[in-house]
């Protein structure tokens, strides 16, 4: 089984990381724009064009399902790439995961893009999912690209400024950005508040996993022999993980639960 994953940087290690945990034995192809990114700040067409170029750099490779690792790409491309790659390639979107947060009861804080957040594709989300809830859009000015780029002073930053502006009676965060979940434990350090229950997470790196096997008709085999490889693509050009990636606990799996050659 060959699963894979497009970004336009790392936010991607998160779902990939899921898939590994689920699937050691799966062949992993990792297909990054690094020469085309920050995807956010593009109009919704070139967005598109570059998240079509990227995926069918992927496709090349024969997968038998792709992901799309990042929400804004999910939120512009999706249909374009499901009417290139499918049947033939089962394509897997990412959305927030405002329905199992607002579940809980709330009040829920979703983080999210300065773009993404009040937009009526968020908006629509929060309707249809969270009808009745206490739903607070949080803007996360430049923390994606602190992310991305592993700096953490700029992490820091961008999580506290967030953080204030996150009501004390939140229950459950959303991590509505992909990058966002390699730094969960951060999000959740500067938002717990003395005194409140533990705050509640919800990424959506394992939904998407499971979602993606499910498309395949199979199932988890996380005690399966590690077995997967590893090809990562860089705006088309097979190349490396990011150094980058390494900071992050997901991207280190990775490398540690590739086969050498």
């Amino acid at each position: 089984m060959k699963i894979a994953l497009m970004d336009s940087g790392i936010g991607l290690l998160a779902a990939t990381a899921a898939v590994r945990r689920l699937r050691p034995d799966a062949d992993l192809v990792l297909s990054l724009d690094p020469d085309g990114m920050p995807w956010g700040p593009r109009t919704p067409e070139d967005l598109t064009a570059r998240a079509l170029a990227v995926a069918e750099a992927a496709a090349a490779h024969r997968p038998d399902a792709l992901i799309i690792g990042c929400n804004t790409a999910t939120v512009h491309a999706l249909p374009t790439l499901r009417a290139r790659l499918e049947p033939g390639i089962p394509v897997v979107g990412t959305v927030p995961a405002i329905k199992p947060a607002a579940a809980g009861g709330g009040p829920v804080a979703i983080w999210a893009t300065p773009a993404t957040t009040g937009s009526p594709y968020q908006r629509g989300l929060i309707t249809d999912f969270a009808d009745g809830v206490h739903v607070t859009e949080v803007p996360c000015f430049g923390l994606a690209e602190a992310v991305e780029h592993a700096d953490e002073t700029a992490i820091d930053a961008a999580v506290a400024a967030a953080a204030a502006l996150t009501p004390e009676d939140v229950t459950t965060v959303v991590l509505g950005c992909t990058h966002y979940e390699l730094v969960a434990e951060r999000i959740r350090a500067a938002v717990q508040r003395p005194g409140f229950p533990p705050l509640v997470l919800h990424g959506s790196a394992g939904a998407v996993a499971a979602q993606a096997l499910r498309r395949l008709g199979e199932q988890p085999a996380p005690r399966a022999a590690t077995t997967g490889t590893l090809t990562v693509l860089l705006s088309s050009r097979e190349g490396a993980l990011p150094e980058a990636a390494l900071t992050y606990a997901e991207g280190r799996l990775l490398k540690a639960t590739t086969p050498a050659g």
